[in-house]
């Protein structure tokens, strides 16, 4: 899908690195796998070691209002990185100024409470508290942020491996072509819980999950400022019988496959037999390279939108005239998408 005058005004990040995408491009400068902590599993003496966000320096004030107040830690962490990309337009949103349209991509959910509220099932069902229920929904995030925003437009919510994520980005540039809505935030979130934690140790032992959210803000306006153009979606190139990783990570790299180069965030993390595919795929990249979820952990959405926040950063610096997102996802499909600058870099 090749996209027309849709432009990244803003993007938010919360994840293991800290709150904010200063936390999380100095640690992809560094290029260290940031430290891990242990989280018990239940009827286990072996522990799992995860990458947790930290908590934030101060309590943020968007965690008084009253829909956030009980909400998820995948909740928490949309409405923060949403807003962080937002900036100052969120006061327009919540004024009525601007039509929003809401996109959260998510793969396990609010699995906390819904762990959560399954045991109190389980123990004693009479006393099971209503009051979790509605966190345990998949599209709770989505419904807290607009709430939050006093936003009344179009809100979606896309369930899916990493690569759900950029299809969220071509679904809002669909809705900004289409007029739907003036304005769109695309966030990709996940929750850290033990279950997810054993769950992805299935995908390979040395997979190490990990939390929080990414988010890129589009419009179809370009300021004065150098605002990355995101071009490309590619097609999304399933995994089935007849094509396996390796054949869809190639055909989605032809299809991002440029004569100016620039910048790759790769999917990669640091395991060689998850991340054969892509590798192979990429072979051949002169440029540089850089994969966050080696550095951050495995959090689906979340990693992808990390792919997304960092390739836009490192437009906005003026690193780089473009940059390709790489997605090869955990048990879907491969996807790509390539954001360009708007100005000529300061530095090749």
């Amino acid at each position: 899908m090749v996209v027309s005058r849709v432009f990244v005004h803003g993007v938010g990040a919360v994840s293991p690195a800290g709150w904010g995408v200063p936390a999380l491009r100095a640690a992809l400068e560094k290029n260290l796998p940031l430290p891990t902590s242990p989280l018990a599993r239940p009827g286990w003496d072996k522990l799992i070691f995860v990458r947790a966000v930290p908590p934030p320096s101060a309590r943020p004030e968007f965690l008084a209002h009253p829909r956030l107040r009980r909400a998820s830690a995948a909740a928490q962490h949309v409405v923060a990185a949403a807003l962080e990309a937002l900036g100052p337009d969120a006061k327009r949103v919540q004024r009525g100024e601007l039509r929003l349209g809401v996109i959260v991509c998510i793969m396990a959910g609010c699995v906390t409470y819904s762990r959560r509220f399954y045991e109190e099932v389980l123990k004693n069902p009479p006393t099971a508290s209503p009051l979790i229920f509605p966190e345990t929904v998949f599209n709770a995030p989505a419904s807290h942020l607009a709430a939050f925003l006093n936003s009344g437009g179009i809100n979606y919510t896309l369930v899916g491996d990493d690569g759900a994520y950029l299809q969220g980005l071509a679904l809002a540039a669909q809705w900004l072509a289409l007029g739907q809505a003036d304005a769109c935030v695309v966030v990709g979130a996940e929750e850290l819980d033990w279950i997810v934690a054993d769950a992805v140790r299935h995908f390979h032992r040395a997979t190490v999950h990990a939390a929080g959210a990414g988010a890129v803000y589009l419009r179809r306006e370009v300021a004065s400022e150098n605002h990355p153009e995101l071009a490309v979606v590619t097609d999304s190139f399933l995994f089935t019988k007849k094509q396996d990783r390796a054949a869809a990570a190639r055909k989605m790299r032809e299809q991002l496959s440029p004569a100016d180069g620039g910048a790759l965030f790769l999917s990669a993390r640091n395991i060689p037999r998850l991340d054969a595919a892509e590798v192979a795929a990429w072979a051949d990249w002169p440029g540089p390279r850089t994969a966050p979820a080696a550095v951050l952990g495995e959090a689906f959405n979340a990693s992808a939108a990390w792919q997304c926040v960092a390739a836009c950063d490192a437009l906005w610096s003026g690193q780089f005239a473009a940059a390709n997102v790489s997605v090869v996802g955990a048990n879907q499909q491969a996807i790509g998408a390539r954001f360009v600058a708007t100005r000529p870099p300061e530095r090749s």
